[in-house]
């Protein structure tokens, strides 16, 4: 596997002593272990069931970590990562998108005849999508969120009149029960913008006519106006955090709700590379590139001994720095860097080396993506 010589023998073994190839992104325990309980407490304490968004990382490792601390169960991006939880055991399975996949859909639906302790939901938008979901139905119903949208979002329906036109066709629809409401607020700018938008799900809400109903609501950037904005509404609130798990060293960094509020998340993971070349002053060019470390939301944070250098930009195998003017770098140093947008982290590894405060690997952490 990338980075590990012999995965057999990595774990009791230093990330330094000979058994890894470089680049390497490791995951720190403490921090791990520090974030999932955090947000777990977070979520009990303010009354929200939460159900962390996996797509972040595909890992079976991290997925029963989550729900050991409690999670209700699992998101999901996409059908095919659904069916992946499964695999994993994950006994309830939230989809947060719309699925117009007929063999996804019918993969789905034999999973809920086969085991009746399956709970699965997913969104729709539109009459197209209930109707869809109808002809794949199985003895039991898709359970469906109505999803609200906001202007200039993703998906969900952009006026409560299509909400509610939606919702009509979901109630009437042969193999379909509607069970809530869903939106995504993490695009949005401000906490103001955050607190209308909640607002408008509650009100599209009040407007169905569902027993014991769910308000679905996602990111990991105002979990905090989510607990203060929602703590009256009569209705199971389902929180789909999932970057929150490793946290980062930038974009989540700067705009987690703990700039705002009481406690913290730590970046849990790392990326070691070494030094290829100094080609002129002030310039350094690293091992490890776009196939390594996430670049779309932030490029990757200097650590350590190139702390106070800039990433000028990553290539294919190739990080490109501008060096701190009396730098001590040369070429072999072995450096390494934090991570921007974890969501784009681990689908580039297959195994990741979990380490303790030493360096010594204490496990391994193995992704699923598609």
């Amino acid at each position: 596997m990338e980075g590990i010589a012999d995965p057999a023998k990595a774990v009791g073994t230093s990330l330094f002593g000979g058994g890894f190839t470089f680049p390497v992104m490791v995951a720190h325990r403490a921090a791990l272990r520090h974030n999932i309980a955090t947000l777990a407490a977070f979520a009990r304490e303010h009354g929200l069931t939460l159900v962390p968004h996996a797509k972040t990382t595909m890992s079976p490792e991290l997925v029963r970590a989550q729900l050991d601390a409690g999670a209700w169960g699992l998101t999901a991006a996409t059908p095919a990562q659904a069916l992946t939880l499964c695999g994993f055991g994950v006994p309830r399975v939230l989809l947060a998108n719309q699925i117009f996949d007929p063999a996804g859909l019918d993969a789905l639906a034999a999973r809920l005849a086969d085991d009746p302790s399956f709970e699965f939901l997913c969104f729709v938008d539109s009459v197209a999508g209930v109707e869809v979901l109808s002809r794949h139905a199985g003895p039991r119903p898709f359970r469906v969120l109505a999803e609200l949208g906001h202007e200039g979002g993703r998906g969900g329906s952009r006026t409560l009149e299509h909400l509610l036109e939606v919702a009509a066709a979901a109630q009437a629809a042969p193999g379909v029960e509607l069970a809530g409401v869903a939106g995504y607020e993490g695009s949005l700018k401000s906490a103001e913008e955050v607190r209308r938008y909640l607002h408008r799900l509650q009100e599209a809400l009040e407007h169905l006519r569902v027993r014991n109903p769910i308000l679905s609501v996602g990111g990991s950037q105002w979990f905090d106006v989510i607990g203060r904005e929602l703590v009256a509404c009569q209705a199971t609130i389902m929180l789909r955090s999932g970057a929150y798990v490793s946290h980062d060293d930038g974009y989540y960094r700067e705009r987690t709700p703990y700039t705002r509020i009481e406690g913290e998340l730590r970046p849990a993971l790392e990326i070691w590379a070494h030094v290829l070349s100094v080609p002129e002053p002030g310039l350094a060019v690293v091992g490890f590139g776009k196939r390594d470390a996430p670049f779309d939301e932030g490029l990757p944070v200097p650590r350590g001994a190139v702390e106070g250098a800039t990433v000028l930009k990553v290539q294919d195998q190739h990080a490109v720095l501008r060096l701190a003017p009396d730098s001590p770098v040369r070429p072999g140093d072995l450096v390494s860097f934090g991570i921007s947008h974890p969501c784009t982290a681990f689908d580039k590894w297959r195994v990741i080396p979990v380490v303790d405060d030493d360096y010594v690997v204490v496990d391994l952490i193995t992704t699923h993506f598609h």
